[in-house]
């Protein structure tokens, strides 16, 4: 069960920020409380078999016995226990874990997100930069996530970091991430969203203070300026996208994107797709 959750040696299970550390303490609490319930249920009944054997002349059988209060005492008050624990478990962490709530009183980062067909694109703000499949954070930082579909709904999922949070069209979802310490993560789309979606990954980079602001200015000096030109190419369904960076991101891009004062994205070029696209021809 550890290595299916946590990928064998990363994921949900080997958190590397404060979200996901506090996660994985809400995914351990809950799993020993249930266990209240589920080993005593198979050593009951292990027991029972074994005693209500049919070698056994000790054992009574009573096929008169209908009632007893103190049966059905244990029977109902374990699990009212159970979910009164677990009630409270998932209360009191959805409220710390609110996505929206600041990690601290830190100056953050703020990194917009854009769910294209089949691509990831980050848009930095008061970097004046964008990157494509790659996020760049510094460590130790928290960063502030503010994210939107330009396609279908998607979910955005960073295991290590924790916290999938739905990035969804003509809306702005939030979140709020940190990574503890540098290191290179996993990002991923949750979402079945059409033929791309197996592709639709991004790396996480969290670096230093210094390294973060080298990578600023190395995406400042070169590249493509993401326009709304250069946004309506990028739009446009494809796969397996290389990591690259614009420069000069145009004022406000993100909130045109939500409102769609952009056009969504069009999807496939033809009536009936391409090759990598279904429905295919003659389909």
């Amino acid at each position: 069960m550890a290595c299916a959750l946590s990928g064998c040696n990363t994921g949900i299970l080997d958190p590397k920020g404060p979200v996901g550390a506090a996660e994985r303490t809400i995914l351990l609490n809950s799993t020993v409380i249930m266990l209240a319930i589920v080993i005593p249920t198979i050593i009951a009944t292990l027991a029972f078999a074994w005693w209500y054997r049919a070698s056994n002349t000790r054992a009574r059988f009573r096929p008169d016995f209908v009632y007893s209060g103190q049966v059905e005492l244990i029977v109902w008050s374990i699990p009212t226990l159970v979910i009164l624990f677990l009630g409270g478990v998932i209360w009191i962490g959805s409220y710390e874990l609110d996505p929206g709530k600041p990690l601290s009183q830190d100056k953050h980062l703020e990194v917009q997100v854009v769910s294209l067909d089949w691509k990831w694109l980050f848009i930095y703000p008061e970097q004046g930069v964008a990157s494509v499949n790659q996020l760049v954070i510094p460590a130790g930082q928290p960063v502030h996530f503010s994210i939107t579909s330009a396609s279908v709904m998607n979910v955005f999922f960073v295991p290590e970091l924790g916290s999938m949070i739905y990035a969804m069209n003509r809306m702005a979802t939030n979140l709020n991430l940190q990574a503890d310490h540098p290191g290179e993560f996993h990002g991923m789309s949750a979402m079945f969203s059409g033929d791309g979606f197996p592709d639709m990954q991004f790396k996480v980079r969290a670096v230093s203070d210094g390294d973060f602001q080298n990578w600023v200015r190395t995406a400042q000096a070169a590249g493509q300026a993401l326009d709304r030109t250069a946004y309506t190419q990028l739009a446009k369904q494809s796969r397996n996208v290389a990591p690259t960076t614009f420069r000069g991101v145009e004022p406000h891009l993100f909130d045109a994107i939500v409102r769609q004062d952009i056009p969504p994205a069009p999807g496939p070029e033809t009536e009936r797709g391409g090759a990598d696209v279904s429905p295919r021809p003659g389909g």
